[in-house]
This record gives C-alpha cells, sequence and structure tokens, in this order.
C-alpha cells in the first residue's frame, strides 16, 4: 500500500513520533539526548518550530510541535539524518536507526494541545523510568521539567501551556500539575495515538454510538481532531496540491486551452464561451473543464469566471466522465 502524504501547513499542531529499528534504543547515552535537544533547539531558533511537549525513552521519542517558516518534512529531516550520523559515529555502528519513517498526526488544538502535552509527559512515568509525577520534575530528558520551571530550555514554548491554567505562573504551574496528575488513571490512552476513524472522532465508544446512530463521519488516520476539522484539513491540503501541481507543471492560459481544444475538437472558440446549450457545444465545455481542474490545477471558480458561467456548473462538468489529454 502506497504511504500517505504528509499533511502540513504553517502553524499546523503536530504529533510526531519515532521508534528504534526493531526495537533498538536510539538515545544510549546522555551525549545522545544532548544531541538530539540541541538539533532540535536549533530548528525552533530558525523559526521553523515551536516545541509544546518532548519526552525522548531509550527506543523512541515523542514531540508536539506546531510548525513555522519551514515544512515539518524538511525540519525533521534536518534533525534525523545529522543525528543519526553522529550517532553511528559514536558508538561505532551502520545503517538505519529509526524503524520507517517518523509518525507525525495533524492535531486539533482544542482541546489536544493540552491533552497530548499531557500523554507525551506522562511516557517516562508509563515506561516506569521514574516512579511518580513528582519525580518527572527531576527527569531532565521531557519537557514537564522546563514546564514547571527545574529545568531552563529557553527553546522550549511553556508560555502557551501555562496560559491555559491562569495568568499567573505559580498558579498556572499548580493547576497544569494536577492536570498532569489527573492523567496518570487514564493510561495508554489509544484513542491518541491509534488509528483512523477512533482517533479522529474519540474513541470506539463514540463510533459505536454515530454508527448506531446511522451517522458518517470523516476521518483520517493521520489526523487527530473532530469531523469537521478532518473535513476542513483534507480540504486544504488538496487545495494546496492542487495548487502546487499547477505551479510545478507548464500549464496554458485558459484561453490557449480553450483555443486547443476548440481546434481539435472541430469547434468555435467563441461559442464556448457562450450561454448555448448545443450538445456539441457541452460536450466540448465538458472536456475543457475537466482538463482545466482536473488536469492543470485550476479552480472551478477561476474556470468559472473565464467561461461566464456558474462555479458549480464547472465543477459538475470537471467532474463527469474521465479527463481527457491533449
Amino acid at each position: 500500500m502506497p504511504r500517505q502524504a504528509r499533511l502540513d501547513a504553517p502553524g499546523t499542531l503536530h504529533h510526531v513520533m519515532a521508534r528504534g529499528i526493531e526495537g533498538t534504543d536510539i538515545f544510549r547515552a546522555d551525549e545522545d539526548r544532548n544531541d538530539f535537544l540541541d538539533r532540535l533547539a536549533a530548528q525552533c531558533e530558525a523559526g521553523a518550530l515551536r516545541v509544546y511537549a518532548w519526552a525522548l525513552i531509550p527506543n523512541h521519542f515523542h514531540l508536539l510541535v506546531r510548525t513555522g517558516n519551514r515544512p515539518l518534512f524538511a525540519t525533521m529531516r534536518k534533525i534525523l539524518t545529522g543525528y543519526v550520523v553522529r550517532f553511528n559515529r559514536r558508538h561505532r555502528r551502520q545503517g538505519h536507526l529509526f524503524q520507517n519513517r517518523y509518525k507525525s498526526i495533524v492535531c486539533e488544538d482544542d482541546p489536544y494541545l493540552l491533552e497530548l502535552t499531557r500523554y507525551i509527559h506522562l511516557n517516562p512515568l508509563r515506561a516506569g523510568i521514574v516512579r511518580t509525577v513528582k519525580g518527572l520534575e527531576r527527569y531532565p530528558w521531557s519537557g514537564h521539567s522546563a514546564i514547571v520551571g527545574a529545568v531552563k530550555r529557553e527553546w522550549q514554548d511553556t508560555g502557551e501551556i501555562l496560559r491555559c491554567f491562569g495568568k499567573g505562573k505559580r498558579l498556572a504551574v499548580k493547576r497544569y500539575v494536577t492536570f498532569l496528575e489527573e492523567g496518570v488513571s487514564k493510561g495508554k490512552r489509544p484513542d491518541l495515538v491509534g488509528g483512523g476513524l477512533l482517533r479522529s472522532v474519540g474513541g470506539w465508544s463514540e463510533v459505536v454510538s454515530m454508527r448506531r446512530r446511522g451517522v458518517g463521519v470523516a476521518s483520517d488516520e493521520r489526523i487527530l481532531g473532530g469531523a469537521g476539522f478532518v473535513e476542513r484539513v483534507i480540504a486544504e491540503t488538496k487545495a494546496r496540491e492542487r495548487e502546487t501541481l499547477r505551479l510545478r507543471r507548464k500549464v496554458p492560459e485558459l484561453s490557449t486551452l480553450l483555443r486547443e481544444i476548440a481546434e481539435r475538437e472541430g469547434s468555435d472558440e467563441g461559442s464556448l464561451r457562450t450561454v448555448r446549450r448545443a450538445r456539441e457545444i457541452v460536450r466540448v465545455t465538458k472536456l475543457f473543464c475537466r482538463l482545466a481542474v482536473r488536469e492543470y490545477g485550476y479552480t472551478g471558480a477561476s474556470v468559472a469566471r473565464f467561461l461566464g458561467v456558474t462555479t458549480s456548473l464547472v465543477n459538475r462538468y470537471a467532474a463527469s466522465g474521465d479527463s481527457i489529454e491533449l
């Protein structure tokens, strides 16, 4: 099955995870952990990322980040490629370090900014590295220690998380810690990292309830959020993909495309831009719409303005039949 494309845009919230190949430790010593964090910090300082939560476990890591001036894939490539080269050199090994490519999930801010911060910062506790929430404060390899002020990490954005718990820092930290403690009993939270429909709509019980009601919802394994958020992300991604395709290909002007189609089909170019409903004109107009929208990435609205018709008509014509290349 082919890999699905990454979902990304400036300002998008992502939960990023990666594991060592065949369960191998990707962090063997503090030198490894500091190297990884230095690379992460450099991307924050360059404006490519804002980091809200993170945890380094011996065989995997979690990050909760918001993208900035560079796509996530480019930022993660800079971090991971350099890290693997140095790791292999330090430990005199060769070959791949990470299991497949890293996993990233686009997340809806409310409520997942806080839910994922808690989930990620409780990882060392769930892994048995520390025994208590209090012990997390002294664990330097997660973002929790920076939020409570035990470890200074200038590059980590602790302010946005604490502002969710109040204006005064001391009170905000206290409420944040209480929020973290309340999450211990929630366990591993497969609804936050599991797949597809479960993640998108909030757990299996909600899926069952909606199915009983005959409700269909949008879902995508790359997205954590409600159905409306899923639909919006997918629609925006498709629009960006179409625009990218249009810019990368040699795209003819609409007037040039119309003239070429009219010449090939033996039609009068002028008649194609009238409201006449002759069958032959409709057939050629449909062909023009399919090529303009589906092959060259023009929007239905721009084609509609060019032809002097409604956007709904262009979209209907573009969706009809199979695309035909010139």
